[in-house]
């Protein structure tokens, strides 16, 4: 086996490792439409990271890391949509007491449900 052919395995064995890290976490947000635990500043600058990152990426010749630079960069935008679509009608929902919860943006303090103690309390 040659250079290139390692480099080439150690190249698309990485891509998939990352790919399979990302996916779970893209799965969640277009599932529960919960991202409030998600920093839009952090999503911003990962966004403007892979655009900047881009320039670099062309310069190579087409292989694992193109294909792992446009997962990142897709699944960073799809991450910024999400935000944008999703934490907006949670926050508006939250800031409005009158208008009922929708199921998932309850908090989560209000989701725990009280259990009574073993031991009740004495009155003196």
């Amino acid at each position: 086996m040659n250079t290139h052919s390692v480099e080439l395995i150690a190249g698309l064995t990485s891509s998939m490792i990352f790919v399979s890290g990302n996916l779970p976490m893209l799965l969640k947000a277009f599932k529960t439409k919960d991202l409030h635990s998600y920093s839009l500043g952090q999503i911003i600058l990962g966004n403007i990271g892979n655009s900047v990152y881009w320039l670099y990426v062309i310069s190579l010749p087409v292989g694992p890391v193109w294909y792992l630079q446009a997962f990142f960069s897709t699944s960073s935008a799809l991450m910024l949509f999400c935000y944008l679509r999703y934490e907006k009608k949670w926050h508006r929902a939250k800031s409005n007491p009158l208008s009922p919860y929708p199921e998932h943006a309850i908090p989560p303090a209000e989701q725990t449900p009280v259990i009574p103690s073993r031991y009740p309390r004495r009155l003196n």
